[in-house]
């Protein structure tokens, strides 16, 4: 008991003894803003810059209100007293307020104050330094936009300001931020080591930036030590490397969203040409009729409901999209197409003449120009990787929806009763209708399966684009090429080819450019199908057969 009453009683004689020690820096610190006001004041531009540095050196709040008011021009002194003021214009007087809280003092006439002249060179001590005092602003937001500022522009002036402001900073992510801005200042020190501890700070770097900060230091002209020339160019080297992979994995990435993009066109596609041997032309305008009906129940959403719900309307939109769709699919194939099976030219012209009435309805109905489908909030924004890879929130959620849909179309598929029959019709067509299979219904529901899946393509597409009569034009030759090169009725043809494209068109686009890049695959695959006609997986069927 006697130790621990010592303990507290040494505590509370050092806690004493820091207090005037403290007090005493407070006190210094509040002499130096005094007299720093008084040199904003001086005659003198050079004292006025001096004056400037000085408060932004301190990192006082109230600092920045006052600098403000000097940049704009309202700060003058008031000639009764010699207080500093910010006086607002009103008609032939000025109305009067204290520069620190914003306080009124009174009004009075152009003849009792003194405005204090500001020139360019102040202007930009002004903005410098208020970038300096936002290290220390207590709104999270601004300080880390300081930061970013400090590190995109760095100055030994800046790195006091870093030095004092690192030691109040309790945010760890903004402390780092700090540190590689401190490390940015430093690199133009005169100090060789000072210098070399910079360039190492930033050799695990992958930001452009950085890079571009780095750049002078290998010159001859600009770094006359040779040590410091080579560690920088070491630095940039690796910088170079690892900013190479980044773009590799924001390209893949890119194909992979791509890719997810042509599956999603060409999954409905694999059915009606893969499995039944149909050529639909009108499959794009499937799609197309999806994202007009994403655009329709939007609208309905707009009209009827509240604007808290319009978040909802995709999950709606998306069985009403694989409805209409699935209909009209469906009517087509009972109207037109079963009449032309066995005959894939005919069918091609028919659905071709069916594309160009659908575009034309929808024209009339909806006109000829762009409509604009919203995304909900939560497919908006994205988040970054390093390396300035950008993962936006509709394309991750169309890629996983993509391969939802390819999932559970293989399970209806091997696992449900409609899905024995529709296998059963496309080994044998004669066979199936032996065992009792109505190869009719079983017809329509499988061309309708497709265009419904169209329809839920549109409602995805719908999410990265515009919703126009020529949707599903764009997609239409890209479809049909992803389903001869995977093979014809593979679902997993149908993937395999779909991010190949994807992957391939991407990482051609930089060297290539997008159209060329285009023609190359195309050329490569019109090579690839005279080595293997049925594709990569072949199925047996009535399409394989042919």
């Amino acid at each position: 008991m006697l130790r621990l009453r010592t303990l507290i009683a040494l505590l509370i004689v050092a806690l004493v003894g820091l207090a005037p020690l403290a007090a005493t820096a407070a006190d210094g610190d509040e002499e130096v803003f005094q007299a720093a006001l008084k040199g904003i004041t001086a005659s003198s531009f050079e004292e006025q810059l001096a004056a400037i540095d000085t408060l932004a050196g301190l990192g006082d709040p109230r600092a920045v209100t006052l600098l403000r008011a000097l940049g704009g021009g309202m700060l003058q002194v008031r000639k009764s007293d010699g207080a500093l003021v910010v006086a607002e214009r009103d008609g032939r007087d000025y109305i009067l307020s204290d520069p620190f809280t914003g306080e009124a003092m009174g009004t009075v006439s152009r003849r009792d104050v003194d405005k204090i002249t500001v020139n360019n060179a102040l202007r930009g001590a002004i903005t410098a330094a208020l970038s300096r005092l936002a290290l220390f602003d207590p709104d999270v937001a601004k300080r880390r936009e300081a930061v970013a500022a400090a590190l995109k522009y760095p100055s030994p002036e800046m790195a006091t300001a870093l030095n004092k402001a690192l030691e109040a900073e309790e945010d760890a992510d903004l402390r780092r931020g700090m540190e590689r801005a401190l490390a940015a200042a430093r690199i133009s020190s005169p100090d060789k080591a000072e210098r070399l501890a910079a360039i190492e700070t930033f050799a695990g770097s992958s930001d452009p930036d950085i890079r571009s900060l780095l750049m002078p230091l290998q010159d001859e002209a600009t770094e006359s030590d040779p040590e410091v020339r080579t560690a920088a160019a070491e630095a940039i080297k690796r910088i170079d490397n690892r900013l190479a992979l980044f773009r590799l994995v924001g390209n893949l990435y890119q194909g992979i969203s791509l890719g997810s993009v042509l599956l999603l066109a060409a999954i409905g596609l694999a059915i009606t040409f893969g499995v039944m041997g149909v050529i639909n032309m009108a499959h794009g305008e499937m799609i197309m009729l999806g994202a007009y009906t994403t655009f329709v129940v939007q609208e309905v959403f707009v009209a009827a409901l509240p604007p808290a719900y319009l978040n909802y309307y995709l999950i709606v939109a998306l069985p009403v999209a694989f409805l209409v769709t699935a209909l009209v699919g469906a009517a087509l194939e009972r109207g037109v197409i079963r009449f032309l099976y066995g005959r894939p030219l005919e069918t091609l012209l028919a659905t071709w003449g069916v594309s160009l009435i659908l575009q034309q309805v929808v024209r009339s109905i909806f006109g000829a120009t762009n409509r604009r489908v919203a995304n909900p909030d939560w497919m908006t924004g994205g988040f970054e990787l390093v390396g300035g890879i950008v993962l936006t929130y509709n394309r991750l959620i169309i890629i996983v929806f993509a391969f939802a849909v390819l999932i559970a179309l293989a399970a209806l598929l091997r696992y449900s009763f409609f899905g024995l029959q529709m296998r059963a019709v496309t080994q044998s067509r004669g066979m199936a209708s032996a065992m009792g299979i109505v190869t009719g219904r079983i017809d329509a529901m499988t061309f309708a399966l497709g265009s419904g899946i169209a329809g839920a393509a549109g409602v995805a597409l719908s999410q990265i684009g515009n919703v126009s009569p020529n949707l599903g034009q764009t997609y239409i030759v890209d479809s049909f090429l992803v389903v001869v090169f995977g093979g014809v009725g593979s679902l997993w043809g149908t993937l395999v080819g779909a991010m190949s494209l994807g992957i391939v068109n991407k990482f051609l686009e930089p060297y290539s450019g997008a159209m060329l890049g285009k023609v190359l695959v195309l050329v490569f695959i019109i090579l690839f199908i005279q080595k293997r006609p049925r594709g990569l997986f072949a199925l047996r069927g009535r399409a394989a057969e042919m």
